[in-house]
């Protein structure tokens, strides 16, 4: 059922419909390098071969991490006796330096048109120098669930390549049902379609398809799992974005998603990074909670460690948050890589060995000795050193058990600025 050409391309009318330059260019001879990024079953293949049928060049089609320099030599050489083709390099990431050496003198002269398809960000993992001579880089989104209903029509009626020969009862409701478990991917929309066809009964010659039938091989259909693959930390970062949007439904919904995908470690590390990050101290007692529940994970295991992970997952996003920490570390880094450095004021340098104070090593003024208020003994004594006298790194946040905090900074600077008067 892949499309042929152009006209028969399902979706990505906003990538190549007839609207777009792209199509426009291809219909009147004209085809660019490019590369197609997104996630498998979505179209990538299924638009380099439209875009080979609408233009009429030769066709090769490789996969980068099975093809060799041999293989890349003969579509260099065909491409010298034709004049131009068309290279599908499927899973470009995996392109080695010694078959690009091979291939991109020519891509760069027009001999062969490259149409590289990956699941990974072009702009992470594809090498600059195949970006460099891809005019178009196109990211294609999950087919809308209207596009899997038209793809699975298409099979049902199409007797040459599809199941249009066998007389087949199926609802439009039983249709939507495959649409709806194959979450955009139109490779599993098919193969769902065909494991249906071939699992459901017969009667009459008539194969009756039942919800049963759909329900049971769809089970886990939409899991889509790249373990360390750009779809896998696009997961992590929408996760970490709602909780600190402080939406549990959609945290629930991210970490759902990860947990079936089996990387519990990764997962469990960026919770805990979060709690931190994004909770910090307007709730200091959310690390602890959040450690507990990843220990209790690892040694639950699988299925029953999602329990204890959505129940800190739920927490930090009910939490009042503060990002006050990371802000105030990252600040002083900057200052360091800046050069904003001094030295260590004398009295805070080591004094425990004799001939300190011969270097200059003594003034420091102990604060428990000198007890005041509530929080702890206190002295006025300068800690930065000379050079950074003045900096704020630390900037508190109003929130939760941080404005107790922010209380007591604000009173220390307060009888900083008392004393120096």
């Amino acid at each position: 059922m892949r499309p042929r050409n152009l006209d028969e391309v399902v979706g990505h009318q906003d990538i190549i419909g007839p609207k777009t330059n792209l199509y426009k260019m291809i219909q009147k001879g004209h085809v660019p390098s490019m590369l197609l990024y997104g996630e498998p079953g979505i179209g990538k293949t299924s638009i380099a071969f439209a875009i080979a049928g609408s233009s009429n060049l030769p066709f090769f089609a490789l996969n980068a991490t099975r093809a060799g320099k041999k293989d890349v030599e003969d579509v260099v050489n065909e491409a010298k006796i034709v004049g131009q083709v068309i290279l599908f390099l499927d899973e470009i990431h995996r392109f080695n330096k010694l078959q690009q050496d091979t291939l991109l003198p020519h891509v760069e002269n027009g001999a062969i048109v490259l149409i590289g398809a990956t699941t990974e960000n072009p702009f992470h993992d594809v090498n600059p120098a195949i970006r460099s001579r891809c005019g178009e880089i196109k990211q294609l989104k999950k087919l809308e669930e209207s596009d899997i209903v038209s793809l699975i029509q298409r099979a049902l009626e199409d007797k040459e390549r599809g199941l249009g020969q066998y007389s087949i009862r199926i609802t439009e409701k039983q249709i939507q049902e495959i649409a709806l478990a194959a979450n955009g991917d139109a490779r599993k929309a098919l193969t769902l379609l065909e494991s249906v066809y071939y699992a459901s009964d017969e009667e009459n010659d008539e194969t009756i398809v039942d919800d049963a039938t759909i329900q049971s091989l769809a089970e886990r259909i939409g899991v889509y799992g790249d373990q360390k693959g750009s779809h896998f930390y696009n997961l992590l970062s929408a996760l970490q974005k709602s909780v600190r949007g402080s939406d549990p439904n959609a945290a629930i919904y991210y970490l759902a998603n990860l947990l079936e995908n089996g990387d519990l470690v990764a997962v469990s590390r960026r919770l805990l990074v979060m709690s931190y990050e994004d909770i910090g101290l307007a709730a200091p007692e959310v690390g602890a909670h959040v450690l507990a529940a990843i220990q209790s994970a690892e040694r639950l295991g699988m299925p029953e460690a999602r329990i204890p992970l959505a129940s800190a997952v739920i927490e930090m996003c009910l939490a009042e948050k503060s990002n006050s920490a990371i802000t105030a570390i990252d600040a002083a880094i900057s200052s360091i890589h800046q050069g904003k450095t001094g030295d260590i004021p004398l009295h805070l340098r080591d004094a425990h060995y004799s001939g300190a104070k011969t270097l200059g090593v003594e003034g420091y003024q102990y604060p428990h000795n000198t007890p005041v208020g509530t929080f702890g003994g206190w002295v006025d004594q300068e800690y930065l050193p000379d050079k950074l006298v003045g900096s704020e790194f630390y900037k508190p946040v109003i929130a939760g058990q941080e404005k107790r905090m922010a209380g007591i900074y604000d009173h220390l600077n307060q009888l900083k600025k008392k004393n120096k008067k």
